[in-house]
């Protein structure tokens, strides 16, 4: 390699190529796209990079390698290039490079190998072996936890596709043997398969999300300040969350915190932010990102003074970890409730709106790991025009709200009724309770606990004068669904439990047909289209107590 021909083609990479990137970039209004001409020129700069690398007389991977730390990092640029490329990058041409890798692995040198292959296996061993030890003490010599430690030390020696690539790079290039290329081989899918479960096994990043103490709206007194969380993705979501608690008419006595979580998805290779927006004094600088959903849960703030406190941040992360941002602010704030959207939104005639199958993964992630309660809101199903948008909560459509819990028994649909029981404080809020027992008594999957805390739950519901409470007895799943469907209509809103794995007589048929594990059994009948009325539906699971 030349090293005057290289350090020019940074030269130019770095004084020409970057700065009519940046150019690009500023040219793109807002948080608009970047423009596809500008998209395809910055793609055909690297398809072309064969050609330098032969111009240049530098190693054909150097030019690719450069071009790429040149590219202005996060949206519009590096996020599009990510967005457009990643899914055929990594879902097509790279198996097929592991596996063009893989074809060019022959067992029979390992049998016929020289001794110097066997030499370099065994060099080649001792140094993975000497880096684990390395990895591993300096850890412990920071006192580092054991478990830990391991983990860290097996991801320091972990092997992959890079090694596989360089290596299949050298045997082309006759650089190493065809057996020391089969030995390494070896070494390197040993340590990708077995790395990778015993870091599982040792590692468990949920675990620090274990929460010892109660943090749920049953354990939280009505004349106490509520926490909660409310994940916004897009705009819409926000006048779903205010208008739910609009409809709530909140009073001092019934005061929340509410924590206000802007997500946006990270592209390219900006670095994850997290932005506390009332410790700013100006918002400018993160104007592209939340800037409207800042002045949205202000303004709700104002209309609600003194019983509402709302703070908003904002999360920048990769989509697979943007759960550790929610389950962090929750730990941090003593949250007892997060709402979070779901992932699909519906027209009024039942046809689908919109899907992400991003935030779906998101929200069974919070399920799962959460150290509070969670509740997964649907919105009410939209103007098919999309113009004239009209919310079931919307303060502006009922003088009144009707507010129905579906309760079965269990953690979930006491959650869900003590989460009821907080937003009707007021006259303008009807609460109905809608007791579905089993006709067949003997078939209830009940302990002896959860029915106790049943029926000291609903005894205080049954002498309550502020609600109105019906008992309705069924025999099987499809007798609820058709008394659930002759009845949505009434509502504005519906609160269920999630009641995961959980099927009873009432909900017996249904199991099969439910398409949204996430939401439960009754959460997944009331959201499909099967229903037809503008309501909205609150799904709640109760914080799930974790062992170590």
């Amino acid at each position: 390699m030349d090293v005057g021909l290289a350090l020019l083609f940074i030269v130019i990479v770095m004084f020409v190529l970057r700065p009519v990137m940046k150019w690009m970039v500023k040219r793109t209004p807002g948080a608009g796209q970047i423009k596809d001409i500008c998209f395809f020129i910055v793609v055909l700069a690297f398809m072309m990079s064969p050609r330098f690398t032969k111009l240049f007389r530098v190693y054909f991977l150097f030019d690719p390698f450069i071009l790429g730390l040149a590219v202005p990092d996060g949206p519009p640029l590096g996020s599009a290039l990510v967005e457009k490329l990643d899914p055929i990058i990594s879902g097509l041409f790279l198996p097929i490079f592991a596996t063009t890798c893989g074809l060019r692995f022959d067992p029979s040198y390992f049998k016929d190998s020289t001794k110097f292959a066997y030499h370099q296996a065994i060099g080649a061993v001792v140094t993975l072996l000497i880096k684990f030890v390395v990895s591993l003490l300096v850890p412990l010599l920071c006192k580092m936890p054991t478990r830990d430690s391991f983990a860290l030390a097996f991801i320091m020696m972990s092997k992959g596709i890079v090694e596989m690539g360089s290596y299949s790079i050298m045997n082309d290039s006759r650089v190493i043997s065809e057996d020391i290329f089969t030995h390494m081989t070896i070494v390197i899918i040993l340590v990708a398969s077995i790395v990778p479960i015993l870091v599982k096994k040792l590692y468990d990043p949920s675990r620090k999300y274990l929460c010892f103490q109660k943090r749920t709206i049953m354990n939280s007194k009505l004349n106490q300040e509520l926490r909660l969380i409310s994940c916004v993705h897009v705009p819409s979501n926000v006048s779903s969350i205010t208008n739910l608690f609009n409809a709530s008419c909140l009073t001092r006595d019934s005061s929340i915190a509410l924590d206000a979580l802007h997500l946006v998805k990270l592209s390219g290779r900006a670095t994850p932010l997290f932005i506390a927006h009332h410790k700013q004094k100006k918002t400018q600088p993160n104007k592209s990102y939340s800037e409207n959903v800042v002045l949205a849960f202000e303004q709700f703030e104002r209309d609600n003074r003194e019983a509402v406190s709302v703070n908003v941040f904002t999360a920048v992360s990769p989509p697979n970890l943007m759960y550790e941002d929610i389950c962090n602010l929750a730990m941090d704030r003593l949250t007892s409730f997060i709402i979070l959207p779901f992932h699909r939104r519906w027209y009024i005639d039942g046809t689908i709106e919109s899907e992400d199958q991003t935030i779906r993964s998101l929200n069974f992630d919070i399920l799962e790991r959460a150290p509070c309660s969670i509740g997964i809101l649907v919105e009410g199903r939209r103007n098919l025009k999309g113009s004239n948008v009209r919310d079931p909560l919307a303060s502006n459509n009922f003088s009144s709200y009707n507010i129905a819990v579906i309760f079965m028994g269990g953690q979930d649909d006491r959650e869900a009724l003590a989460l009821a029981k907080r937003i009707s404080q007021d006259k303008n809020v009807s609460l109905t309770v809608i007791h579905f027992k089993a006709a067949n008594s003997l078939g209830a999957i009940l302990t002896e606990n959860d029915r106790m805390l049943d029926d000291a739950m609903l005894s205080d519901i049954k002498q309550s004068t502020c609600l109105t409470y019906i008992e309705k007895q069924v025999k099987d799943g499809p007798e609820t669904s058709n008394y659930l469907r002759s009845i949505v209509e009434d509502y504005q809103l519906i609160i269920v439990g999630r009641r995961y794995k959980r099927e009873n007589p009432q909900t017996s048929g249904l199991q099969e047909w439910c398409e949204f594990q996430e939401i439960g059994i009754i959460g997944d009948l009331l959201s499909s289209a099967d229903f037809i009325g503008n309501y909205s539906l609150l799904i709640v699971q109760q914080q799930q107590q974790r062992t170590t």
